[in-house]
């Protein structure tokens, strides 16, 4: 399925004492994943919001392998599960510059409608864009 890669460097503030990346700060890292994911097929969070769709997370698996560190350059993996209908899934690698794998992870967002604040399908923009 439809697959993103995204680099950052770790800064400071995501450390500990030690260096290395605090545990919470993957989640960030998870969600600027997506949020590129997003961007590359020409969507954003925040357009999709002013279009009255939000996308809370409902699960988030993380299995942390080797830590990364301060000043490392490391690439988020984002791969679309399959296609979406309430839900959409992503599975997630996260890599340093070494080619070492740091983390798996997958989430599950649900699409809810901003003004009932109901579940909703996949807007059909989205799908097309996938299906094209």
């Amino acid at each position: 399925m439809k697959k993103n890669r995204t680099k950052l460097r770790v800064r400071y503030g995501e450390t500990d004492q030690m260096g290395v990346v605090y545990y919470g700060a993957y989640a960030e890292y998870l969600e600027q994943g997506r949020t590129e994911w997003l961007r590359e097929l020409g969507f954003s969070y925040k357009w999709m919001e002013e279009n009255n769709i939000l996308l809370p997370v409902t699960q988030l698996h993380i299995n942390y392998k080797l830590p990364a560190r301060y000043d490392d350059v490391i690439t988020i993996t984002t791969e679309l599960r399959k296609l979406p209908s309430v839900k959409i899934e992503f599975d997630y690698q996260i890599h340093n510059e070494e080619n070492a794998l740091l983390v798996t992870a997958n989430t599950t967002l649900v699409f809810v409608d901003a003004t009932t604040r109901k579940l909703r399908k996949a807007p059909d923009y989205l799908l097309e864009k996938l299906s094209s």
